[in-house]
């Protein structure tokens, strides 16, 4: 008879391995498990065999700060770490730390955008280097909200661009994360270390650019591509931020065509199916080694991709298409399949994998175990909490999810409210009615208690100057980067004469 604990894990049969995949701009909506149009069978799979979190967010809609949050389990303010350029300090443990102390092999494969000289936070090995810098060069200038960094600055050209190519610098990355993801599974089938792992394989798919192979495109209908829920709005119908990231992202100087658009979205969803070629290839590679069973999977995603919603693209805010993210968990014998509506964010995953790790989660952790929240069902006072610092922002811009309501709060901009039941587009902000008023007060103290503005605002004011100051010295002369050289041992790699052919052989067949 099997033991299951009131988390529906089965704790008799061992800590369980752990596989986290991750995507990379990856918006929930687009996803058939969210009643999106990607055509993505292995990732459907995962959710009728897991549980699909219907509400799931980042906690910062940008790429670095969102894992940043994530693997440390706490708000960006409160580690420091608010953009795209933003050190990740090595004093500060992440879910890789806590397993390794667990008595877990960790392991990264691809992205996950540190930047900083510790270019591993807790992993034990780490198969490709980052494709993005590990420097302070894309420091954001808050002074200088008008400025464009034209030479890391999002702009339309990915939009203007879109189609298919054989190759890319995003196809040639997921490339080797996929081989090497691939790779490494059937070395841990194989290795004589007996400690369970946890493997991340981190995808930069369906981020722009929007360019694809042609054998995705090709898997979709070009003239049923659906196009944007809701169009560019009149300038006047523009908050202030969306105004902001128009000019951070040009769309404000650069029209686009409808075809145009679709094409971007055609090569997006192809680029997806790209990503659920290789989540095919991994759960093919753990059903093939015997080691499916035993291993919990995790699929989720940094942030979403606006995709030209409301005319604007990427990311850098709170509406749906940029927030709200994909979180899938498939523990076959562990844990029963199912749904939940209940708000989650990115802050949970932390103590998640220590939960189904079975090791003891710290009180300083901003989320909850997954496992919890799908046992006890629906929580209507759950809440989760998000900040944005990055660019495009002048003053911190802070977010609550709780039951139906989502608000949007900046110092500098008028509030926003939306009911996303009743409008699940984001076009009525209650936040201007006065039938809401005290429900915006409500939640506007709620969120002064939880955050001090203009502290936090003068923070990040200084990590930008000092950043900028440091990255502007070590231009200068001998350049010296943190990006990581991934290394291999070729001393010990296939066969050498100092080695027994039998014993080399018998050791690596599966």
């Amino acid at each position: 008879m099997t033991s299951v604990d009131s988390a529906g894990i089965d704790r008799a049969g061992g800590r369980p391995n752990i596989l986290l995949v991750m995507a990379d701009q990856l918006a929930a909506p687009f996803l058939p498990a969210y009643g999106g149009p990607a055509i993505t069978p292995a990732i459907d799979r995962l959710a009728a065999e897991g549980v699909v979190f219907e509400s799931a967010y980042t906690n910062s809609p940008l790429c670095a700060p969102a894992r940043f949050a994530m693997m440390a389990g706490r708000l960006n303010s409160r580690i420091g770490a608010y953009d795209n350029a933003s050190e990740f300090a090595s004093s500060i443990p992440t879910f890789a730390h806590y397993l390794r102390s667990a008595g877990y092999q960790t392991s990264l494969i691809g992205k996950m955008h540190f930047v900083g000289a510790d270019q591993l936070h807790g992993f034990e090995d780490r198969l490709t280097t980052d494709i993005y810098p590990a420097d302070f060069g894309w420091t954001p200038d808050w002074v200088d909200p008008d400025g464009r960094f034209d030479w890391w600055f999002h702009n339309m050209d990915s939009v203007v661009n879109a189609g298919i190519a054989e190759a890319s610098n995003q196809l040639d990355y997921d490339d080797e994360v996929g081989y090497q993801a691939v790779r490494k599974l059937r070395d841990l089938a194989r290795t004589a270390d007996t400690r369970p792992w946890f493997v991340t394989v981190s995808f930069t798919h369906p981020h722009d650019p929007y360019v694809t192979r042609r054998e995705f495109w090709d898997r979709y209908d070009h003239d049923t591509i659906p196009m944007p829920n809701v169009g560019p709005l009149p300038d006047a119908d523009l908050d202030p931020h969306s105004r902001r990231l128009s000019h951070v992202i040009s769309s404000d100087v650069t029209p686009v065509s409808d075809d145009q658009i679709r094409n971007a979205r055609h090569a997006y969803l192809a680029n997806t199916s790209y990503v659920d070629d290789f989540v095919a290839d991994l759960m093919a590679t753990l059903d093939r080694l015997h080691m499916r069973e035993n291993t919990v999977v995790l699929f989720i995603a940094d942030h979403g991709d606006m995709l030209g919603e409301r005319g604007l693209w990427y990311k850098m805010n709170y509406f749906e298409h940029s927030a709200r993210i994909p979180m899938i968990l498939t523990a076959q014998g562990r844990l029963q399949p199912g749904r939940v509506s209940t708000p989650t964010s990115l802050l949970d995953i932390a103590p998640t994998l220590l939960d189904l790790a079975g090791a003891e989660i710290p009180d300083t952790l901003d989320g909850d175990s997954l496992l919890s929240i799908a046992r006890n069902g629906p929580d209507p006072d759950r809440t989760v909490l998000g900040e944005y610092l990055g660019e495009g922002a002048i003053a911190p811009i802070f977010m609550i999810r709780r039951g139906d309501h989502k608000f949007v709060w900046c110092e500098a901009d008028p509030p926003q409210l939306y009911d996303l039941a009743a409008d699940p587009h984001e076009l009525v902000n209650l936040a201007t009615s006065a039938e809401h008023s005290t429900t915006v007060a409500a939640l506007e103290a709620e969120l002064l208690s939880l955050w001090d503005p203009p502290a936090l605002k003068a923070q990040v004011l200084a990590s930008q100057r000092a950043r900028t100051e440091v990255d502007r010295a070590l231009r200068q002369g001998r350049f010296e980067a943190w990006d990581y050289q991934p290394t291999t041992d070729a001393r010990n790699q296939y066969m050498r004469n100092h080695l027994d052919l039998n014993q080399v052989e018998g050791n690596r067949r599966i």
